[in-house]
């Protein structure tokens, strides 16, 4: 995927799927077994679950750009330090990205599940949209991962499904999730306490599952009265179904 020195590269924001290879679209397959430049996120020191997850298909001389979070959970999000580290870290990412493209040079970033959804890929897509040839390819989402291991269709007829981060407060969750049909509740983590509250106040404490690492080698399906964590891995998703009518 090289172009000419005088022609500006291309950006894909390549979605790879909830975490198994063999879930990735076939033009996510074709792009990346054909990439020179790949590009991914990490936390520092670590391999990167979107590099693993592409570590059999990746051409021999690819050359790689691990983006490395400067912060993860170590400050708040309703932390001002937060969003300003954030935007610097993000500014850095793109102006290594321009650099590569205006060699010439298309660049894969590498998005665990889908890029627009909760994806650090929608970062770098608002500040480069408008400046740069960025195409984005979606993928299966972890969401659609973990409420197929359950085995229970998600939503049936005209139900409502709700997609809520747990980091909202309990008054909020308690209020989505009683005004839905169906829930998914991503962001589980350290949460996980604040969203059993939650779920139990709205009477639906027996109907939820909790899901780690969906489609993964290490994949874990458990109803969520019987889950004895008290801090759920971040590859965690919490399903309330939906109900035929």
């Amino acid at each position: 995927m090289r172009k000419p020195s005088s022609r500006i590269g291309t950006i894909y924001g390549i979605g790879l799927g909830p975490g198994s290879a063999d879930l990735m679209s076939v033009r996510a397959d074709k792009l990346i077994k054909s990439s020179s430049f790949i590009a991914f996120f990490r936390k520092a020191g670590r391999l990167g679950h979107a590099r693993k997850i592409v570590s059999e298909i990746l051409p021999k001389n690819v050359k790689e750009y691990a983006m490395e979070y400067p912060i993860t959970t170590e400050i708040s999000l309703s932390d001002p330090r937060y969003k300003k580290i954030m935007s610097s870290f993000y500014d850095e990412c793109c102006q290594h990205l321009r650099s590569v493209i205006n060699r010439g040079e298309d660049v894969c970033v590498l998005c665990e599940g889908d890029p627009f959804f909760y994806g650090s890929f929608m970062h770098i897509y608002e500040r480069l949209r408008f400046e740069a040839p960025i195409e984005v390819v979606p993928a299966i989402t972890g969401m659609s991962a973990a409420w197929t291991a359950t085995g229970l269709p998600i939503t049936w007829g005209d139900n409502i499904l709700t997609i809520l981060p747990g980091t909202l407060s309990k008054k909020e969750l308690v209020d989505k999730i009683s005004s839905t049909d169906a829930a998914v509740i991503m962001k589980v983590g350290q949460n996980l306490d604040k969203i059993r509250e939650a779920i139990a106040l709205t009477e639906r404490k027996s109907d939820a599952f909790i899901v780690e690492f969906a489609a993964m080698s290490n994949q874990s399906v458990c109803k969520l009265v019987e889950y004895k964590k008290e801090v759920a891995p971040y590859f965690s998703i919490i399903i309330l179904h939906g109900r035929a009518k």
